[in-house]
């Protein structure tokens, strides 16, 4: 019912995960990304209740697909999940149970991975494997990219409805989290969502506080400054 990309950008070390389906609000239950940890993703028979266990040894530095290995070892619905994680190393571990509903399956390159379920063929996570390869543009315009490369083949058999990005750099939350959860075009206004967000949300991004500076600009009109210049006051 759903296909996802995760990627570790090796210029940046950002993750990301991006997420399609024709499912109600895919991004609420599916993806899950921390800066400096790991993009995970939980689909066909969904579980959420791997993220939680994965989540500390994944900071810890396990391997992914050792973690994975214990999340489905302890599952009796393992034949119907499917489970793929990236982590910041760019180590990549990957599931689909042999009854997940056809078509599904999964491909990976380096520092990228990509898993599909009841899809329109094979072609669909190729195709957005290819398609993040060759994109353009900043690291979540590139995730939409490979998105709409799968989706232009086929994508999920069974129609559109929802779709979520999220990019994280260093921080434990994300630097971009958007969700168009039941449009009858996600992709599209994913990429709405992603250009409104260049307009103010990512320069007052910048100044939030993180791991880097544990109180960001406090300054108000430093923030307000760098936003005007860009056109687009607060």
């Amino acid at each position: 019912m759903t296909w996802s990309i995760l990627v570790r950008d090796p210029a940046t070390g950002a993750l990301g995960a991006a997420v399609a389906s024709r499912f109600f609000a895919v991004g609420a239950i599916c993806i899950q990304v921390e800066g400096g940890v790991a993009a995970m993703a939980t689909q066909a028979l969904v579980n959420p209740m791997h993220f939680p266990p994965a989540w500390p040894r994944l900071r810890g530095g396990d391997a992914p697909q050792a973690i994975l290995d214990d999340l489905l070892r302890g599952d009796p619905g393992f034949d119907q999940r499917q489970c793929h994680i990236v982590d910041a190393q760019g180590r990549i571990a990957q599931h689909t149970g042999e009854n997940c509903v056809t078509w599904a399956g999964m491909v990976r390159g380096v520092n990228v991975s990509v898993a599909g379920n009841m899809l329109a063929g094979p072609l669909v996570v190729q195709a957005t494997l290819d398609g993040f390869a060759t994109a353009q543009g900043d690291f979540a315009e590139r995730l939409i990219t490979a998105m709409e490369a799968g989706e232009a083949v086929g994508g999920d058999k069974r129609g559109k409805q929802s779709a979520a990005l999220k990019v994280c750099t260093k921080d434990s939350y994300p630097d971009l989290d958007i969700r168009s959860d039941d449009h009858f075009d996600p992709l599209a206004d994913l990429r709405r969502l992603h250009r409104i967000s260049l307009e103010r949300f990512a320069i007052f991004r910048r100044h939030l506080a993180g791991r880097d500076s544990q109180w960001g600009t406090v300054d108000r009109e430093i923030i307000n400054a760098d936003v005007e210049n860009c056109g687009k006051p607060l």
